[in-house]
C-alpha cells in the first residue's frame, strides 16, 4: 500500500489498482481498505480504484483526538492523490463520511452510497442514543470485544452467529479496529438525516438499499435521495444490508461509466 499524508500530518495507507477513470471507494464501520478489496476487483476492468485505511484502522495512523472534520481531510487527501474529480462510493458509515465531505466541498461529480445507518423519527433517534451510550462505556472500559458484539448483534447478526464469529481468526482483526466504532457513532450524530448539510451536495449521487433490507433501512435511504438536490434511489432485489459485491459493481459501473459499462455488457 501506498501512504499519503492527510492535513493534521496523520499518514493515510491507500491502495490502486485498475486504469480508467477514478473510483474511491470508502468502507464502513469495522472496515478496512481490504474489506473493499472483492467490489475493487470487479470495477477494476473499467476504474482506477482506490481503496484506503480509514483513520485509526490498518495502515492508516490514529492522529489526535477523533472529529469527523479530520476524516473529511483523509478522504479529501486520498480523492486528490487519484486524480482529477473522482467518482466516491461509500458503504454504511462510510457512506454518510462520503456525503458529509461532499457537503463540505470534496471535488467529485458522482457519489454513490449503500445505506448509510441514519435513524430519523422518534424511535431511531432513541435507539441510536442507546447504542451511542452503551458503546462508550464499553471502550471506555476498555471491552473492545464486548463493543463489536454489541455492534453486530444490533446491527442483525444472530448471537449464534456472533459467537461463531469470536472463534474465528477475523474477530482479532475486528476487536483492532473496535475503537473507530466511537468515530462512526460521531460521523451519524443523533442519526437523523442531516438535511441541511446534504443541501450542499451538488454532485449527482445514489443512494441504494437493499430489497431484504428491513423497512427502517429502506425507509431511511429514500428519506437520503429526497434530500439530495440531485439524489436519485434505487433498490437491490435480494440484497440485504451487507450486498454481495457481484450486485453492486454493475450498478456503479453503470452509474459512474455508463459508457465502460456498456462495452463489457456487449
Amino acid at each position: 500500500m501506498d501512504t499519503i499524508l492527510s492535513s493534521d500530518g496523520t499518514p493515510i495507507a491507500y491502495r490502486r489498482r485498475g486504469e480508467g477513470p477514478p473510483v474511491v471507494l470508502v468502507g464502513g464501520a469495522l472496515s478496512t481498505a481490504g474489506t473493499d478489496e472483492p467490489l475493487a476487483r470487479l470495477l477494476a476492468p473499467h476504474f482506477e480504484v482506490v481503496t484506503y485505511d480509514r483513520r485509526g484502522r490498518g495502515g492508516s495512523g490514529e492522529g489526535g483526538p477523533y472529529a469527523v472534520e479530520r476524516e473529511i481531510e483523509d478522504l479529501a487527501a486520498v480523492a486528490a492523490a487519484a486524480g482529477g474529480r473522482p467518482a466516491v462510493f461509500g458503504s454504511g458509515a462510510g457512506g454518510a463520511l462520503v456525503l458529509e465531505a461532499a457537503a463540505a466541498g470534496l471535488p467529485a461529480d458522482r457519489l454513490a452510497v449503500y445505506e448509510p445507518p441514519y435513524a430519523p423519527g422518534p424511535a431511531g433517534l432513541l435507539f441510536r442514543a442507546d447504542r451511542t451510550a452503551r458503546l462508550d462505556r464499553l471502550l471506555a472500559g476498555g471491552d473492545r470485544a464486548g463493543a463489536v458484539e454489541l455492534f453486530l448483534t444490533v446491527s442483525g447478526v444472530p448471537a449464534s452467529t456472533v459467537a461463531r464469529m469470536r472463534r474465528a481468526p477475523l474477530w482479532r482483526n475486528l476487536e483492532s479496529v473496535a475503537h473507530t466504532l466511537a468515530y462512526d457513532e460521531a460521523l451519524l450524530g443523533d442519526g437523523s438525516v442531516p438535511a441541511d448539510r446534504l443541501a450542499a451536495v451538488g454532485a449527482r449521487t445514489l443512494v441504494v438499499c437493499g430489497g431484504f433490507s428491513p423497512v427502517a433501512a429502506r425507509s431511511a435511504t429514500l428519506l437520503l435521495a429526497r434530500a439530495l438536490p440531485r439524489g436519485r434511489h434505487r433498490t437491490l432485489t435480494g440484497q440485504t444490508g451487507e450486498p454481495a459485491p457481484q450486485a453492486v459493481a454493475p450498478v456503479l459501473a453503470e452509474f459512474f461509466g455508463r459508457d465502460a459499462y456498456a462495452r463489457q455488457a456487449s
